[in-house]
């Protein structure tokens, strides 16, 4: 990319174009759909160099200012929606501009048990980190904060920002990114005076910084021997007894209050993490953390011996409803037509980020996940094949054994071990 050059002092704000086209490279990897312009990844590439000048133009001397944000509802499980935002392209790659910026000042200040929109951390790490401390501490404080993204209160989240940040350009249009309004499928605009925007690019690491101040800076200093995971605003805290878990949640509760946020009161909870060795009869013993459930779970040993209770996760049952959702949402009996091989192309990417998410822990709960996904492909046999149609469920599911065994790398659950198997012909 060429962009051209321009004299040293001559705009106000200094951003290095370098910048502007690394942030250009990352949105265009992330992918996305366009926002209110209806102009795509696809179709800024096609005049790119020239794009990108006049948004670094504009951002240099100070008259970039975002379009509406786009919003989308996405359905929640309680029958609620969740209000997304979509940035146009030219937006999100400005933002992205400030996230290569502010990334790199802030990340050191973090708390070493947030994981969210981090370097080198991941889910992953705060659900072992989870599953470690459930062994050492006997009751979890499971939080959950309502409408977090859509209540952080702009005051505060730019006194943090200013804590850390000091370019201009960069203060200067985040406070225009967080009150640039939603615009609804109607072309209505809707005015926020509060939150970030689910779905920008910037969102993230602004809600972190926030909730680093407001959460985990107050826990290291208030209760230093409480340990705690974080994961954006997915929070657990390990407490030694049902008491200290009480207290803690009543600082909380008005710790919260002073920063303008409020605890969901239906899905937060005390549980207790009961294993073998931990007697009693509880109300919850169990608690949602990332897509998987942490529960009592039999234990074996290295000769695969049933030995004792542990508090374990594995994937929950609202990861394990969304999944069934998806593969009925493949339609695979209007695929009749494709063959086996382009079935296979087809569900590869989300199978692959299936087992590359779930099945790190609870690896025989995740097998029913696999189960599933080999019996919708028995009955996509089953319709395919006419000698099949009259054969029962079993004997389709026996015919997908046999290709499995003749033919094992063609499905990527196949590949790594999820493969059909039968007992009897049927």
């Amino acid at each position: 990319m060429i962009l051209s050059d321009t004299m040293k002092g001559t705009k106000p704000l200094v951003i290095d174009k370098r910048n502007v086209f690394d942030a250009y490279k990352r949105v265009k990897h992330n992918g996305g759909s366009a926002g209110i312009d209806n102009v795509s990844i696809k179709d800024y590439t096609e005049h790119m160099s020239d794009n990108l000048y006049k948004l670094w133009n504009r951002m240099s001397s100070g008259t970039y200012f975002p379009k509406p944000v786009k919003l989308v509802e996405i359905p929640k499980s309680n029958g609620k929606k969740r209000p997304l935002g979509i940035p146009t392209v030219e937006d999100r790659i400005a933002q992205m501009a400030a996230v290569i910026v502010i990334e790199t000042q802030i990340e050191s200040c973090f708390h070493k048990d947030s994981y969210g929109y981090r370097p080198q951390k991941s889910a992953h790490d705060a659900v072992a980190t989870a599953q470690k401390r459930c062994f050492k501490y006997a009751w979890v404080l499971d939080m959950d904060i309502s409408s977090f993204f859509d209540t952080i209160n702009h005051d505060l989240l730019m006194k943090a920002v200013r804590k850390h940040v000091t370019d201009k350009w960069v203060l200067l249009y985040i406070e225009r990114w967080l009150k640039v309004p939603y615009q609804t499928h109607d072309n209505q605009l809707v005015q926020r005076a509060m939150g970030v925007p689910q779905g920008s690019v910037i969102g993230p690491i602004l809600a972190n910084l926030f909730l680093h101040y407001v959460f985990d800076k107050w826990m290291e200093i208030n209760y230093p021997h409480i340990p705690f995971e974080r994961y954006a605003d997915d929070t657990i805290c390990h407490c030694n007894t049902e008491k200290e878990c009480k207290d803690l949640l009543a600082v909380i509760k008005e710790r919260f209050t002073q920063c303008h946020l409020r605890l969901n009161e239906e899905k937060t909870k005390i549980v207790f993490c009961k294993t073998s060795r931990r007697k009693g009869h509880y109300e919850q013993t169990s608690f949602d953390f990332l897509g998987f459930t942490f529960r009592p779970r039999g234990a074996k040993d290295r000769k695969n011996n049933m030995l004792f209770t542990s508090f374990l996760p594995a994937i929950s049952k609202k990861s394990r409803n969304s999944i069934a959702i998806a593969i009925k949402d493949w339609h695979l009996s209007k695929l009749l037509h494709r063959p086996m091989s382009e079935i296979a192309v087809l569900i590869e990417p989300q199978v692959r980020g299936w087992i590359q998410y779930y099945s790190r822990f609870g690896k025989t709960e995740f097998w029913k996940v696999m189960r599933h996904l080999n019996n919708a492909l028995s009955y996509w046999l089953r319709k395919k094949r006419k000698k099949l149609r009259n054969k029962s469920v079993i004997g389709a599911y026996y015919m997908l054994a046999v290709i499995a065994k003749k033919h094992p790398t063609t499905f990527y659950h196949w590949r790594v071990g999820y493969i059909p198997y039968h007992k009897a012909k049927g």
